[in-house]
């Protein structure tokens, strides 16, 4: 994942290094299988669609806060019944900052990329993390070889 940016990184460079693809589901299937497909693509999140309309999100948060704690059966519940609303959105030209300071203010795990009014990339709060560790080492090592005249 090397960087070779700064803190101006666009959302562009982090899908291009962290990858593209956006897992879907539909509002009308279950949460059992929200969950099953959640864990057959080692993600933690599923982009709610209905004919291409974003509707919301739904996480493995959301389960255990709203189906398991209420009693629910994820057999039985919908997607639909308890995705979450999407309020952090990102552009390709967005920056990674950008990104984490969308994140802060909204309290969400996720960002929406959005180009053209489609969801082409997801963002995680870890890839944000992971993006910025390895920007803060690229950093030290150049600054280590600058100072050592190298």
């Amino acid at each position: 994942m090397s960087h070779l940016s700064d803190s101006k990184a666009s959302v562009r460079a982090l899908l291009d290094s962290k990858g593209w693809a956006v897992h879907t589901i539909g509002p009308d299937a279950t949460v059992f299988e929200a969950i099953s497909r959640m864990a057959e693509c080692g993600i933690g999140a599923l982009v709610v669609l209905e004919d291409g309309k974003l509707l919301g999100i739904i996480s493995e948060r959301d389960y255990t806060r709203k189906v398991i704690l209420k009693g629910r059966h994820s057999q039985q519940t919908a997607v639909r019944d308890i995705l979450a609303e999407v309020t952090a959105l990102a552009t390709l030209d967005d920056t990674v900052a950008d990104c984490m300071v969308s994140l802060t203010e909204s309290q969400e795990r996720y960002v929406l990329v959005i180009d053209r009014g489609d969801v082409v990339g997801i963002v995680s709060l870890s890839d944000l993390i992971k993006w910025t560790v390895v920007e803060q080492k690229e950093t030290i090592s150049h600054l280590h070889s600058y100072i050592a005249g190298v």
